[in-house]
């Protein structure tokens, strides 16, 4: 049988996702707690590889096992197993055809800044501190250039192994609530660093830095040596995946 999973993680103390030597990953902790539920060794397959530093609250996952169990089996013997920093939040069969990352239509990101003169323990490591005052409708404005199908090579980092730099970006929207901006993104799929070079370039823009129209100039470049700077990792969030409604997986509210 294939099980399907959804997980949320806080990405402060590992790794990245990915399975490294010598370092602690999200994939090596989510492996050896399934393994011991279905008991046997496995390997977990997720819908997007998050760098180290970043968060998830809507990962998804799937295995292959021939050991039976139920929903609530697999979810709570798993996460008896799991550091307090990752988490199941539900599990369901799938047909064989189901793949984590290759049958994803959609997924959805979060960036979280802090905006405040003042720095603060509490979101240290979960959201992106700029203590300059940032205007959040130029953010926008400047967003607002990205949307559609484009050829996003200044947005993505150097090292990107893609075989096409084209996506559509079908959602970029920047709201703030009192000292707290929020940039919410989502598309057809997302290049290595899209999002925080996203951030990157309005972050500058909202700081007053560059034009609105830098956003669109930078993605006409084409080229990422002519692009900003990469914002910190700790405040991105991989908070959703969309897949087609027959595989039947639950809509579990996230960040």
């Amino acid at each position: 049988m294939r099980v399907a999973m959804g997980v949320e993680y806080d990405g402060s103390s590992f790794h990245g996702w990915q399975l490294q030597d010598n370092v602690d990953s999200v994939q090596a902790r989510l492996e050896a707690a399934v393994a011991s539920v279905a008991n046997h060794p496995l390997r977990v397959h997720c819908a997007g590889r998050t760098d180290a530093g970043v968060h998830a609250t809507g990962q998804v996952i799937h295995f292959d096992t021939e050991s039976r169990r139920s929903a609530r089996n697999w979810i709570l013997g798993t996460n008896v197993n799991l550091p307090p920093e990752v988490n199941i939040n539900w599990a369901v069969e799938v047909p064989a055809g189901f793949h984590a990352r290759f049958s994803a239509r959609s997924r959805r990101y979060r960036y979280l800044i802090l905006n405040r003169a003042t720095r603060s323990s509490l979101w240290r490591d979960r959201a992106v501190w700029i203590h300059r005052s940032l205007d959040e409708k130029r953010m926008q404005a400047a967003g607002n250039h990205l949307l559609g199908r484009h050829d996003f090579s200044s947005y993505r980092a150097l090292g990107c192994q893609a075989k096409s730099p084209v996506r559509t970006l079908q959602r970029l929207e920047v709201r703030r609530e009192v000292d707290r901006i929020t940039i919410d993104v989502e598309a057809d799929g997302f290049l290595h660093h899209m999002v925080r070079n996203i951030a990157g370039v309005l972050i500058a823009i909202g700081e007053g830095e560059r034009a609105v129209d830098w956003a669109r100039e930078v993605l006409d470049h084409r080229d990422r040596t002519l692009g900003g700077v990469t914002a910190p990792p700790q405040g991105l969030y991989l908070v959703g995946v969309g897949y087609p409604s027959e595989f039947g997986l639950p809509d579990y509210p996230s960040l």
